[in-house]
């Protein structure tokens, strides 16, 4: 009722800034948690890349010739997608990054707006 206009202004600005106090955490943690996977996504291209550089140097020590390269075109393979992977997630997390920053700035305005109107509730933290 209240979110389809029913209650004055003052009551869908407290439910916007509930709102808004609602999704920042979510925000955050999901930005924390594409960081996460973003870093393990370096760290397993780091470890493809030194794993297919020992795999050149051991064919190369080898007395008899292994055939080793469809393995290292399987990694280097593996390794494009990681950096596909990482580059989406690059974006992604700078998506979140916009909406983390959108979302305190609208509370901020938010709060500004209920406070001049002398109508913001006291019980309320301040964040």
């Amino acid at each position: 009722k209240m979110a389809a206009g029913g209650g004055g202004p003052a009551a869908r600005e407290l439910f916007a800034e509930g709102l808004l106090q609602f999704l920042r955490p979510a925000v955050r943690q999901l930005d924390g948690h594409v960081h996460a996977v973003r870093e393990s996504q370096v760290e397993l291209r780091e470890h493809i890349d030194s794993l297919a550089t020992e795999l050149c140097r051991i064919n190369e020590d080898q007395k008899v010739a292994l055939d080793l390269d469809p393995y290292v075109k399987k990694l280097l393979n593996a390794r494009r997608r990681v950096v596909l992977v990482n580059n989406i997630l690059q974006n992604a997390q700078e998506r979140l990054r916009r909406l983390n920053h959108s979302v305190a700035k609208e509370t901020l305005r938010r709060k500004a707006l209920l406070e001049a109107a002398g109508s913001y509730p006291q019980g309320l933290p301040g964040k």
